[in-house]
């Protein structure tokens, strides 16, 4: 649960930017994303493999 403190002073905007800035360093919308389907620890792996080999070719073709 987030709790954020707002002052009597504060507009409930800035009291909603507050909590969304919040909401969204907890990473929790992210989380439930990632658990809606369960992917298997090889696939996730294979995956993270070929992204890093993606991304070193990009960096040596454009390293010039």
């Amino acid at each position: 649960m987030l709790i954020i403190d707002v002052k009597d002073s504060e507009s409930i905007d800035r009291a909603l930017k507050k909590y969304k800035k919040k909401f969204e360093q907890a990473k929790t919308l992210k989380e439930l994303r990632r658990r809606k389907h369960f992917t298997k620890p090889s696939v996730e792996r294979r995956a993270e493999v070929l992204k890093a080999i993606t991304k070193q070719e990009y960096i040596t073709r454009h390293a010039l």
